[in-house]
């Protein structure tokens, strides 16, 4: 009974899950954005599409698909794919998917690919856990992170991945993306205010998402489509991310003192 129930909350799953997760895509062809290491030839793009992925890091800002990645990569691949978050994973969580890739590679032949969410939670110690069978090949390390890995992450495994660094989305791959979600949601939005809304979504497309889908409930609760006051007030100011043990430290200090230098008491 409890497998009946289970079945049917799945089926109804992609009706009320939020927009972004409804619209995460699952192949290369539908993501957007990442140019700079997702470009037609790029080494990570055929290595995704040929199932050759090496281990490596994704690092970059919310929104930025990292974890979209590592989903395409689950889709895509014949290896057996674990996923495990550093937030709330343990050194013992870590040894057991160990002790099952080395199982399934000797009974099946068959790699193992880890995707490790959050990595920079992990400390030292758990982090060393990891590094001998990424060392020797037996799983297929996927690390994410917003943080700098170079702060975060310990050399030795830093030695044996390869760092990945995605970038804010631009205002046209946002905007793709909110088309994208006016399409999902069924409504009519014009030009301008679906450029309003990747302008306020701050080179995330989560948020993007997110700002429109409240909008657009706001709006269809009044029997109307979004109006640019609505997008305004969905897009609740984001907070300025502050890494103070990473670049960012070192970008405020800058900016402050250059502030200083330029005489002017508000820049401050």
């Amino acid at each position: 009974m409890s497998d009946l129930f289970s079945d049917a909350a799945e089926a109804r799953l992609s009706d009320v899950a939020p927009l972004a997760i409804r619209l995460r895509p699952s192949s290369l062809d539908e993501f957007v954005g990442q140019e700079q290491v997702l470009g037609e030839g790029s080494a990570l793009r055929l290595a995704v599409a040929a199932d050759r992925v090496g281990s490596m890091i994704l690092y970059g800002p919310p929104g930025s698909g990292k974890t979209t990645l590592a989903r395409i990569v689950a889709h895509t691949t014949g290896a057996q794919f674990e996923e495990l978050s550093a937030v709330s994973a343990t050194v013992k969580d870590v040894r057991e998917v160990l002790a099952a890739a080395r199982e399934r590679l000797g009974a099946e032949g068959r790699r193992t690919i880890l995707f490790l969410d959050e990595i920079h939670r992990f400390n030292k110690a758990q982090q060393d856990a990891l590094l001998p069978a990424v060392e020797e090949g037996l799983v297929t390390l996927i690390g994410a992170t917003t943080e700098n890995p170079y702060f975060e992450v310990n050399s030795a495994l830093l030695s044996r991945t390869q760092i990945y660094e995605l970038e804010p989305l631009s205002e046209e791959d946002l905007a793709t993306v909110v088309e994208r979600g006016t399409a999902e949601l069924g409504i009519d939005l014009s030009p301008d205010l679906v450029q309003l809304v990747a302008q306020r979504a701050g080179g995330d497309a989560r948020n993007a998402l997110n700002i429109l889908e409240l909008a657009a409930q706001t709006a269809m609760a009044r029997d109307q489509v979004p109006t640019a006051e609505q997008i305004e007030d969905a897009a609740r100011k984001r907070p300025l991310v502050y890494d103070k043990g990473g670049d960012a430290h070192y970008d405020f200090i800058s900016a402050f003192i250059k502030s200083m230098r330029g005489s002017d008491p508000d820049a401050s």
